[in-house]
């Protein structure tokens, strides 16, 4: 549905968030959301450049958030970094005979149109105020070691 991108974004957005004031460094968040610090640089200068993060260079400088999470939706965010939404406004087949939308295609479009809505609807600060439990990015590695004998059963 988002690209990892957005996904990326996202994660260090409610980092961010949950560390509210402090700078963090690239790789202070790098290892927080498990997101490669080369991809999530490029990313954090996305946001950056779209307003949403502040970017403080030297000893004690990293990012905080530009503003307050209750003024930044999952939409704000998915906008910075990559297209918005692809809305169907057309026959995505290129049909001349289907001057309007078939029932396929709007009910997608319908689709699309409520995940807009909940993202445009949806702030930081609902997703760092209502969680029950810490985000999967916030979890401790999990052990994946496989043993040659594991690998012959």
């Amino acid at each position: 549905m988002i690209s990892q991108t957005s996904e990326y974004a996202l994660r260090a957005m409610i980092h961010l968030a949950h560390h509210s004031g402090q700078a963090r460094t690239t790789q202070q968040i790098a290892e927080a959301t498990k997101v490669p610090s080369g991809y999530l640089s490029k990313v954090l200068q996305s946001l950056a450049r779209g307003g949403l993060v502040n970017s403080q260079r030297g000893l004690g400088g990293g990012f905080t958030l530009a503003r307050d999470e209750a003024g930044i939706t999952i939409l704000d965010v998915i906008k910075t970094v990559d297209s918005p939404l692809a809305r169907i406004e057309s026959c995505p087949l290129g049909l001349s005979s289907h001057t309007s939308l078939c029932a396929l295609h709007r009910k997608l479009d319908e689709a699309i149109a409520w995940v807009e809505n909940s993202f445009g609807s949806t702030t930081i600060a609902d997703l760092v105020g209502n969680a029950d439990i810490e985000p999967l990015c916030e979890a401790p590695p999990v052990d994946v070691t496989v043993t040659a004998r594991q690998r012959n059963d």
